[in-house]
């Protein structure tokens, strides 16, 4: 059974070595070949809407099994609460870092962008696509139960899963058949999410192909202050604020952790969409030791309200903007601002290039007059983008983590074993066949440590 388990842990790892090769050629590629490259994007957007195409089966099934499974609603409930609450502290938190960074560097300062004036309205049109606060609930909604999992709205399935758990759970003994069906439909949802995951050179390849080829290693170069700021502001984050967070509370070090994940890391490197290693992070997060409750409520809420790089991003990015057009924004002028887009950025969580967007409509609403600056950083938002999305994968797996800890939802021993690689992480099948240790009380599984 050990020499299976090595041998299948040796194959994903080639994959994985693959899609290093596939990024370095479509590095290659978009700067000697700059058409070819542009015309590879299909590759790209291909590969991510495949991997998007399961995110909403991957998190109907993890939640219904979840919820499904506990007899006291209380605990979903507690869980959800808690969750949120950690969300805005630490949205805030990310808030402050970035703004922080941003005034004391100035990265824009001197900058000459009368060039690129005029590219920010269509952004902050997209921005107002999205909607507001009540079209943002609204859009929670689906149509019907069937289409919650197939409109490719995170939210949608999380309501509609939230439902469906509750009702099961409601539903006692008669029930169980309906949790035994759920399961085996989650092993052959994980089991085509592997196929997937197999055409990830292919999908690296031509994503990083068409962004070199349409921005070229110019625009890096010029813009290289405002992106190392950003991704060592994004470090300071996830090792600083998150690392020890996470050791004085579950006893778990961020190193560790991040070795865990550096698979789901290259995946969102390659494809630049967080959303590509979702499934990934909530069969990470179950085989760590976290309970599916926990998981399947606390992973999906977070992908759409735990959006620390996201709040980083659009600090500084404001800040650069204001002060390359040689406009600088005064403290107050900041938070107001910013504020409005942390919660700007929750409505415009489904749209495509949200980031921007959100910057755009910002800036349309609380100063005008920079939102020409916003084509400043368009040819380098993709490159930023991965960082958005590395740092809002990290709070998310930290999150888990810590809200089982606080919910008593994992079990430590099963953590200090996973990450000290004494239980490896099934690649082919990616579903546990055996339960957390713990134990029964008041009809809720209760994870101690052994």
């Amino acid at each position: 059974m050990e020499d299976r388990t090595r041998k299948r842990r040796d194959r994903t790892h080639w994959l994985y070595l693959a899609v290093i090769v596939a990024v370095l050629a479509g590095i290659l590629v978009g700067w000697l070949a700059p058409g070819t490259g542009r015309a590879l994007a299909p590759l790209g957007t291909m590969f991510v809407d495949l991997i998007k195409m399961m995110i909403a089966p991957v998190i109907f099934c993890t939640i219904v099994l979840g919820i499904g499974s506990v007899r006291a609603a209380a605990t979903v409930g507690k869980v959800g609460g808690l969750a949120i609450g950690y969300f805005l502290v630490m949205s805030t938190v990310a808030l402050g870092i970035g703004l922080l960074v941003g005034n004391l560097l100035d990265p824009g300062t001197g900058l000459d962008i009368a060039g690129s004036a005029g590219q920010g309205a269509r952004y902050a049109d997209e921005a107002h696509g999205a909607g507001g606060t009540m079209d943002f609930i609204h859009g929670i909604i689906p149509t019907t139960l069937v289409s919650s999992l197939t409109a490719g709205s995170v939210l949608q399935a999380l309501f509609v899963a939230l439902l469906v758990g509750f009702a099961v759970q409601a539903m006692g003994s008669s029930g169980e058949p309906i949790l035994r069906g759920v399961a085996l439909i989650q092993k052959l949802v994980f089991r085509i999410l592997v196929m997937i995951l197999w055409l990830a050179p292919l999908g690296a390849f031509g994503a990083i192909a068409n962004v070199v080829g349409r921005t070229g290693l110019d625009a890096v170069v010029q813009l290289a202050t405002l992106m190392i700021t950003f991704y060592l502001t994004c470090l300071l984050f996830v090792f600083g604020v998150l690392g020890v967070l996470v050791r004085l509370v579950a006893r778990v070090s961020i190193f560790k952790l991040c070795r865990y994940l550096a698979r789901e890391y290259l995946l969102i490197v390659a494809t630049s969409s967080s959303e590509s290693a979702l499934p990934r992070l909530i069969a990470k997060m179950e085989h760590i030791g976290v309970q599916r409750t926990t998981v399947g409520v606390v992973v999906p809420t977070g992908y759409s309200f735990n959006l620390d790089g996201t709040a980083i991003y659009l600090t500084m990015a404001s800040i650069f903007i204001a002060d390359a057009m040689g406009q600088p924004l005064s403290l107050g002028e900041q938070f107001g601002l910013l504020v409005f887009m942390i919660v700007a950025s929750k409505g415009a969580a489904g749209v495509t290039g949200a980031g921007l967007a959100t910057l755009a409509g910002g800036l349309q609403s609380h100063r005008p007059e920079l939102l020409d600056g916003v084509g400043l950083i368009v040819g380098i938002d993709r490159f930023m983008s991965e960082a958005r999305a590395l740092t809002n994968f990290s709070g998310n797996a930290v999150a888990t983590l810590l809200i089982g800890t606080w919910t008593k939802t994992v079990d430590p021993v099963q953590v200090r074993d996973v990450l000290d690689r004494k239980l490896p992480f099934d690649e082919q099948t990616m579903v546990d066949e055996h339960e957390p240790r713990g134990s029964e009380e008041d009809g809720t599984k209760v994870l101690v440590p052994a």
